[in-house]
């Protein structure tokens, strides 16, 4: 699982105008089971997307889709971790992303 983390570093003004894209973005790879979860930060200063992938550069690539990475509006970080404890709802995403 990767914790993709988002620093915004343009005016939320600038941000916002691209936000429908962004979200166009988030539902494809939500429709593909590789978004599991997302939001933005408290205070406003960017967002977090958990992901399942197979590797970091799969999500490297999926990352450089981003209006946000294609406009130079947020830094990303990504953060791969074995997931050892997870809820059991989630059992079948995990376990489907790992194949």
């Amino acid at each position: 699982m990767f914790i993709i983390d988002l620093h915004y570093i343009v005016p939320l003004e600038q941000l916002d105008a691209h936000m429908p894209e962004h979200v166009a973005f988030l539902r494809k790879y939500y429709a593909q089971n590789v978004f599991v979860a997302s939001g933005r930060k408290v205070p406003r200063t960017g967002g977090i997307i958990l992901a399942l992938a197979s590797s970091k550069e799969d999500v490297e690539a999926i990352m450089a889709e981003d209006p946000f990475t294609l406009h130079g509006l947020a830094k990303i970080t990504i953060t791969e971790f074995l997931t050892s404890q997870y809820h059991p709802d989630l059992k079948r995403l995990v376990s489907s992303s790992k194949k």
